[in-house]
């Protein structure tokens, strides 16, 4: 059994980036109309939070009764990690991103990250999650919010960085990122959620030099779904709230977990 979950679960792994490449398509052959644009939101919320759910049932039974320990993580229960540090998904996350924004634009800003943990303010900052669903998370902010701050400050001799709060409260954990992107206008945010809005240029498929564009080279994170695809990991999966009080000129994004 845990064989076969094995084979379903990879049969299915390039799912993602053959949808974002089948939105593009429709996008550049019929256009825009609202109508088309809420049933296609409508089908994708829906198709990707049953997706999550299902990859993380059958990732938790094939990690838990596979009959073996994971090497890389073995204080892990199957995808959970009772002791997840935040502060270290947060820089696992800004370091790839890092890479990306440096291949693509020959420059990053920094990254300046600060812990508040109200229940022991000696101590850094865990909590039992999925450190896979959080990272995917930071990632494709951390890629919007370096990708704002190159652009805005391109003729600047430095950038200004990025800082990242993590604050743990009696109940919630909050991840507040803040950058100096110029922030989006207020008429636009009821739009970034859309799988059909992106400020990125359409990556040129198959030609090896994809725009960062808040994506990477891979299909899978092609700017269309950037934010309407990383939601559903905090939608359900963790009763997580997301916010974007973004104003111009600044950009400031909370994540909270409960």
């Amino acid at each position: 059994f845990t064989n076969a979950l094995v084979t379903i679960r990879n049969r299915h792994n390039d799912v993602v980036p053959t949808m974002a490449q089948g939105v593009i398509e429709y996008k550049e052959t019929y256009g825009d109309d609202p109508v088309s644009n809420q049933n296609i939101q409508y089908f994708l919320d829906r198709f990707y939070l049953s997706r999550i759910s299902i990859r993380m049932l059958i990732n938790q039974h094939t990690l838990l009764f596979d009959g073996s320990t994971n090497p890389a993580h073995p204080k892990h229960i199957g995808s959970i990690d009772p002791h997840c540090n935040v502060a270290n998904v947060v820089r696992d996350a800004y370091n790839m991103a890092k890479l990306l924004c440096d291949k693509y634009y020959m420059a990053s800003p920094e990254l300046e990250i600060e812990e508040v943990n109200a229940c022991n303010s000696e101590q850094p900052v865990n909590i039992v999650y999925v450190p896979s669903h959080l990272y995917h998370m930071l990632f494709e902010l951390f890629k919007n919010a370096m990708r704002a701050t190159v652009e805005s400050h391109e003729n600047s001799p430095r950038l200004p960085a990025i800082r990242v709060m993590v604050a743990l409260g009696q109940e919630d954990l909050s991840i507040r990122m803040s950058d100096r992107g110029m922030g989006v206008p207020l008429r636009k945010i009821e739009r970034l959620f859309s799988y059909m809005y992106s400020t990125a240029p359409t990556p040129q498929l198959g030609s090896g030099g994809a725009p960062l564009a808040l994506s990477t080279d891979s299909v899978e994170r092609l700017p269309v779904y950037n934010k309407s695809a990383w939601r559903h990991y905090q939608a359900s999966q963790e009763a997580g709230d997301w916010c974007v009080p973004s104003t111009e000129p600044k950009n400031t994004s909370t994540y909270r977990v409960p």
